[in-house]
Parts: structure tokens; sequence; C-alpha cells
């Protein structure tokens, strides 16, 4: 339960910005300056700590009121013939009303990180997969191989949490844990277990992980390899790493898609849940595909509730209409096909349009700097700071309770989209 001390200070304050949900924080509050008093990281500390600077919304630069703000963009979609509405870093109401707000105006929706979800959400559509949750990790794995992400970085208190934790619910020794990397090899030494027991990396180019994954899915299923190496990888090694899934109790398989950012990205994710499949058979394996990083996770869930379709969709015909070639917001922008696009980023400032000739509507963290000014700007409040809201963590399995720490005056994103759909 998040409470405040005698001293001010806000105890266990749980972050939308990690992607696993740390939910023990402290956290002072001292009018609008937020700092992280214990249990910080570069991720959460730069989530939680940006300043706010502005508080009025703009049009074309100039200062006005809210109200005035979104009377122009009801006014900008309601015109439009081909809106977009992309970013889509939000909470769970905030995307609830993204989603409104695209049915009434016949918008196409799309999220600022669909590139890296669809290299997981097209292996979903299409085979299927076995996928556990952060509780389980923490609590059964022996062994964890992870593949061509180096995950301190994006998830810096993923060991912290899930791998070295003090304890697990079955008395397993924790100590006992492997770590293995396939492709990418560690930043730091998170990896590292307390005792000092390093993790074991089989170094190779991403570029060749589909294959690479193909050899060590046959070597799980006793297939012959006739060759003896594939991307760099002695065969021989990718056989005992082969031996070690087979042998251990409880294996997971772990990436994080946005950063395996090369070609045929969903082949390697397709040959991972595959041979997770396959290792069932006489042992216990699932894959862990991590995300959730400022709305990700929470994006595609609610899209998925409220369309039925993980985002790319386009109501244009009055109902949605999914397709991840052609509602692909990028590809749309760069080939002119959009002539609003409204950008939802309320969580990090750094996360602003990409450049376009779209007319350009940004709801955002107070704080953001732009090279070329938007036609509007409406500065809004961050879930988990300014107002209460939910955010699902990577796993898609909680939706993470997000407390109002200190009164900015600003909307929320929710607040916002509302408004401007009553109006279309």
């Amino acid at each position: 339960m998040t409470e405040m001390t005698d001293t001010g200070v806000w105890q266990e304050v749980a972050s939308p910005f990690c992607g696993i949900a740390s939910d023990d924080l402290s956290i002072k509050v001292e009018g609008n300056t937020v700092s992280i008093v214990e249990n910080g990281d570069a991720v959460t500390k730069a989530g939680f700590e940006t300043p706010i600077t502005d508080l009025s919304p703009r049009v074309n630069g100039k200062e006005v009121s809210l109200s005035e703000a979104v009377s122009h963009v009801a006014g900008l979609l309601r015109s439009s013939k081909q809106p977009v509405i992309g970013g889509l870093a939000t909470d769970l109401n905030g995307v609830r009303s993204a989603m409104a707000l695209a049915d009434k105006s016949r918008a196409t929706v799309d999220s600022m990180d669909s590139d890296a979800a669809f290299r997981n959400l097209l292996v979903l559509q299409d085979t299927g997969w076995m996928m556990t949750t952060l509780t389980e990790v923490r609590n059964r794995v022996d062994v964890l191989l992870v593949v061509g992400s180096d995950i301190e970085v994006d998830y810096p208190r993923f060991y912290e949490r899930m791998l070295w934790n003090k304890e697990s619910m079955f008395d397993q020794e924790i100590e006992s844990r492997q770590v293995i990397y396939l492709g990418k090899t560690p930043s730091g030494d998170a990896s590292t277990s307390p005792k000092g027991k390093k993790a074991h990396v089989l170094a190779c180019d991403n570029e060749d992980l589909p294959e690479v994954m193909s050899v060590l899915r046959a070597l799980v299923n006793g297939k012959a390899v006739q060759a003896e190496q594939v991307g760099g990888l002695a065969v021989s090694d990718l056989a005992d790493l082969a031996e070690t899934l087979k042998q251990a109790k409880y294996s997971v398989v772990t990436w994080s898609a946005g950063s395996l950012d090369m070609e045929h990205a969903e082949a390697t994710v397709q040959m991972a849940c595959e041979m997770v499949k396959e290792l069932n058979a006489d042992t216990r394996s699932n894959c862990l595909a991590l995300g959730g990083k400022e709305g990700s996770t929470t994006v595609y869930n609610v899209s998925s509730w409220q369309a039925g379709y993980p985002m790319r969709t386009n109501f244009s015909r009055g109902y949605p209409d999914y397709d991840p070639y052609l509602s692909d917001s990028k590809r749309m922008l760069a080939n002119d096909e959009v002539d609003v696009l409204l950008w939802v980023s309320s969580f990090n400032v750094k996360r602003t349009p990409p450049e376009s000739n779209a007319t350009t509507v940004v709801i955002g963290r107070s704080g953001m700097t732009f090279e070329q000014e938007p036609d509007v700007f409406i500065p809004v409040g961050v879930p988990g700071i300014d107002h209460a809201g939910r955010a699902f963590r990577g796993d898609s399995s909680v939706a993470v309770p997000l407390r109002k720490l200190r009164d900015s005056g600003l909307p929320s994103t929710f607040d916002v989209l509302t408004a401007v759909e009553k109006l279309v």
C-alpha cells in the first residue's frame, strides 16, 4: 500500500516507467519537485525526476486556455480525411479514451513501440506461445537464457528483483541459478550472482540469431547437425546449451523485442517459442517477453479489449479494420498518407513525434522540446505522479495501480482526449 510518511516521503511507490513494475520506491515530493530517495535506477530516476516546464497549452506557438486548445484539436479532427492517433504512451484510461476518440473520428491507432511489439505479436498470432510471469521467474527459474538482449540496460533492476532475490516461495537455492546469454554480451555485472558467479556468454551478432536459434532448436530435438559452426558459435557449445535446457527443472527463455532490431527478428522469437513448447515434453520451460516500459504493454492490451486487435487498426469504415502493414503509422507518415497526427506521450519528454508533413497535435508530458513546434501542444500530467491510474507491467499479468503524488494542476490524457471526443 502506497502511503506518505511524516517526513513527506511516499513509500512503496510503483513505477510505470521500468516495465517490471518496481513497487518499492521511496519518493520525496516538494511542491512540483519529485526525487527518488530509495531503490531508484537510471530508468525510474529519469521518469520521476523530469521537471515541469510547461503548464499552458499552445496553439501555433501561442499560449491558450485548455478549452481553446481542445476546441482547436476537435476542429482539426472533424475536417481530417485521414487522422492518426499515435504514440499512445499513457495509462489504461488514457488508451481507452484514445480508442474512443479514434472510433468517433475514424482515425488509425498505432503505438510508438509497435515495431518492437509486432516482433512478438505476429508470432503469437501465427503459432502461439507459452509465456510465464515475472512472479514465476522470481520463484521457480533455475536456468535463464537471455536471447539477443542486454536487459540490464533497459530493465536495470530485473536481476535484483527477479533472479537474485533473497528467497523464493519453494526454498530454492538462489545461488544455484544459471544465467546464459546468447547473442549480446551483458554490459554490466547485474547478471552476476551475489556470490560472484558470472553469466555464461555465447556471443554472436543479433543478425545471426535466426539461424543460431534454429540450430539450437534442432539440437534440443535431438536432430543431427553436420555444421561445426553457426553464426561464429561452435555447434558443440550450442549442443551443451541444449542439454542444459533439457536438464533444467524450470528454464526461461527471455528477450526484449526492442533489442531485436534486425531482419527476421520474428523468426528468432518464433524459434524460441517453438523450442520452449518442445522442451515441455520432458521438463518445464517458458518464455518471457520483456517489455511494458512507458505504457507499451498497456496499449496493446487495451486495444485488444476495445477493438479485438492489438494496434494498427483503422476506424475509417466505422468499425475496427486491422492491418499491421497498411496501418503502420511510420509508413503512413513517410508516404504522406496522414493529414492530422495526434501524438500521445505522457511519460517521456524525449519521445516526441516523428517528422512529417501532417498537422501535428501533441498531448505530451510537460518539459517536451521540439525541433519544429507542433500545431498544438497540450501538456498533461504523468500517470503515477500527477494523477492516479493503472498500467500493465511487461508480462501483462498485473495492472499496477499508480498513485497521485503531487498537485501540479495538469490534466490527464484521459481528461483531454475525452473532452476532444465530446466535440468531434
